[in-house]
């Protein structure tokens, strides 16, 4: 009989059974090894003391937190400054660690691309915008001899946290051998109006709970992105599809339900 299929975690109680049935060793998949680096001069490490022009990086400890959910191993890097130079050296030196390179920051358009204007001339690393919000700024590619993967996100909390979890998140299952790659979508009843732009996918922060009545949804946190606060406070994302401008509540949504197990 088949005791344990491919793709299956090992815990635990998948262990003490593969020990018990005198397994010495079985083909399996390392967690990968994923390296966070944030960029920005204006970054400061938590704890730490901030002038008028400086922030907090939470960047960086939201993603690790990411990357460990998902069962593999974070290596976080603290900040490093708007130098195209400063950044090269710092992701060559990460590389022999890294099996995927996750940064946040540095690919808007403005004056401190530094992800975007370190990578561009490797000819490796494709930045895109991308029809969704939040999240439009990305980035793929490998880099340097070692052809590591990439991906780039923006800079912003919540852009980061969504792109992580539309991009990032189903990468790192696929390299584990998991699935579904992607998070089951779920259908749930819309308790307040929404707008949304047209022609991107909007991802809107919400509550999703299930009543006696049923699946729902509520909104939260605005729309700027921004908003940690109502990210912090969400547990899923509502998916409002390219086409989609306007949704009225009692209408049924898709919803990616953060929290729930695959």
């Amino acid at each position: 009989d088949l005791m344990l299929p491919a793709g299956t975690v090992l815990g635990p109680r998948e262990v003490g059974l593969l020990a018990s049935l005198g397994a010495g060793r079985v083909r399996s998949r390392p967690r990968p090894r994923v390296v966070i680096i944030s960029t920005g001069t204006e970054l400061r490490e938590p704890g730490g003391h901030l002038e008028y022009d400086s922030i907090f990086d939470g960047n960086s400890f939201m993603l690790a937190a990411a990357v460990r959910t998902v069962g593999a191993i974070a290596y976080r890097v603290g900040a490093v400054d708007d130098s195209p130079k400063a950044f090269r050296r710092m992701l060559s030196d990460q590389l022999v660690r890294a099996d995927l390179v996750v940064t946040s920051g540095g690919i808007s358009k403005g004056d401190h691309d530094v992800v975007k204007e370190a990578l561009s001339p490797l000819g490796t690393v494709k930045f895109s915008e991308v029809a969704m919000q939040p999240g439009k700024p990305q980035g793929f590619g490998t880099v340097f001899d070692e052809q590591t993967p990439i991906i780039t996100l923006p800079g912003n909390a919540v852009s980061a946290y969504v792109s992580f979890e539309v991009f990032v998140m189903p990468a790192i299952r696929r390299m584990m051998g998991l699935t579904p790659y992607r998070r089951p979508m779920v259908h749930a009843v819309l308790s307040a109006d929404l707008q949304s732009p047209p022609g991107r996918r909007q991802y809107v922060r919400g509550v999703f709970e299930v009543t006696h009545r049923g699946a729902k949804v509520t909104p939260i946190g605005g729309a700027g992105s921004h908003l940690i606060g109502g990210l912090a406070k969400s547990n899923a994302l509502i998916v409002v599809g390219e086409d989609e401008t306007a949704l009225n509540m009692g209408d049924t949504v898709r919803t990616l339900v953060l929290d729930r197990p695959f």
